[in-house]
């Protein structure tokens, strides 16, 4: 390490020696040695292994996302939630990857595409196919019969997805699941209920839900004399082809104007799995469950698909008023007020500038989409007021300076726009 500190240190002199060479415009023969010596030491200098050369893309199957996209991310997740919170389900989590031994076996040919990892401290582990799985081994080790619950998580599977259409190795998964021995059908007819309030609720179009029933599958089956042993390779390869055993929700967009309709497949998923808990119990104890999954990843493609073709602009922050100052020398006004909106549970921002002019924090709100400015002038400071201004409208009140700081201005109250994903600012 000192012998390539030390020769680093002469290519450095000697590329300076030849530079400073160049501009006395010393003889051509004189600067052409030193070059020389130059290359010389850089050939023994040799390349650097320790700078290693990245190669900037994510894995295969997966993708980063923008402050845009996690907007839509958002609230998408956020309708989803709300929604699974009003049929009184519990939130619960588990880890991302679980013991080898836990997930083989319980998905037929897909087994394949489970994600295993090296041997640590004796364990085998896999990264989790889906959240089911680990659901149905979370009450079996707890001795849980009942219990409404969701998750919202990422799985992995270890396949060559098509990314343009929502498919991808790593993606979160939104489940909703009922436990327990209830009287047949109604926490199913929930779980359909639950599928089309969220459908209806991110507003992606027209959708179908197909209802079938496991048994008719079974019969059929039967009579084509299919053993036990291939009983859930061939079930696989069927509900691939149609969802024939399961409940699935397909949706068809409605065509824009001059558009064709877009016709993307299932976007949800759900059926009973009355059998898996009972495949952990030490004792073969069952519990009864019925749930659903929302393809959450498909619907993040359409819902981008859609806000592009509408123009829709999404805001990224919540933010909700800008303190601005109209003159110089007001930073510590305008930090002790955004302190203060802080305090108060307001969303606020400033420029990062001691003086900055008015108009380019006005300039910042519409980039932004920050439907309020509170500006703060030598005037306003005296009357003990302060200037709010309504960034489209234009419109400007003075409002008592204790009044914005408690948050009880209307001007605060926000609503959606013409979609779940965009917002516009009420009026002051």
């Amino acid at each position: 390490m000192a012998e390539r500190a030390a020769l680093e240190e002469l290519v450095k002199l000697q590329g300076e020696r030849v530079r400073g060479l160049k501009q006395q415009k010393a003889s051509a023969e004189l600067i052409e040695e030193e070059v020389a010596k130059l290359l010389k030491l850089k050939a023994q200098l040799g390349p650097d292994e320790s700078k290693q050369k990245f190669v900037l893309k994510t894995p295969k199957g997966t993708r980063d996302y923008s402050p845009r996209q996690m907007a839509v991310r958002e609230k998408v997740f956020d309708i989803i939630i709300r929604c699974f919170k009003r049929h009184g389900a519990e939130v619960i989590d588990t880890p991302v990857f679980e013991l080898k031994e836990t997930l083989m076996g319980k998905y037929g040919e897909d087994s394949k595409l489970i994600y295993d990892l090296k041997d640590q401290g004796g364990e085998l582990l896999s990264l989790r196919y889906d959240l089911t799985v680990p659901f149905a081994r979370y009450l079996a080790m707890n001795k849980l019969t009942n219990i409404k619950r969701y998750h919202i998580a990422k799985v992995y599977r270890r396949d060559n997805p098509a990314m343009t259409r929502g498919r991808y190795r790593e993606f979160y998964q939104c489940d909703f699941d009922i436990a327990g021995n209830f009287d047949p059908m109604i926490p199913d007819a929930e779980c359909l209920k639950i599928m089309c309030e969220i459908l209806s609720s991110l507003q992606i179009g027209d959708f179908l839900v197909k209802v079938n029933d496991r048994r008719i599958l079974d019969g059929m089956f039967a009579i084509c004399g299919v053993s036990d042993s291939k009983f859930r390779t061939i079930c696989s390869s069927v509900d691939k082809l149609d969802k024939v055993t399961t409940q699935a929700v397909l949706l068809q967009t409605p065509a824009q104007a001059g558009e064709e309709p877009l016709g993307v497949g299932s976007v949800a998923a759900g059926g009973r799995y009355d059998g898996l808990v009972g495949m952990f119990d030490p004792k073969g104890r069952k519990v009864p469950c019925v749930g659903l999954s929302i393809g959450v990843e498909r619907i993040f493609s359409i819902v981008e698909q859609r806000l592009e073709a509408l123009e829709e602009k999404i805001r990224t922050t919540e933010t909700q008023v800008l303190v601005a100052s109209a003159q110089k020398k007001l930073l510590e006004e305008r930090l002790k007020l955004v302190s203060e909106l802080w305090d108060a549970g307001i969303k606020a921002e400033l420029l990062y500038k001691k003086n900055p002019k008015l108009l380019n924090q006005l300039q910042y709100c519409e980039e932004a989409g920050i439907p309020l400015v509170a500006i703060i002038g030598e005037q306003e400071l005296k009357d003990g007021v302060i200037k709010l201004r309504s960034v489209t409208s234009r419109e400007e009140v003075r409002e008592v300076a204790e009044d914005l700081k408690s948050g009880q201005n209307r001007a605060f109250n926000f609503y959606y726009g013409t979609t779940p994903f965009s917002y516009k600012a009420q009026e002051a």
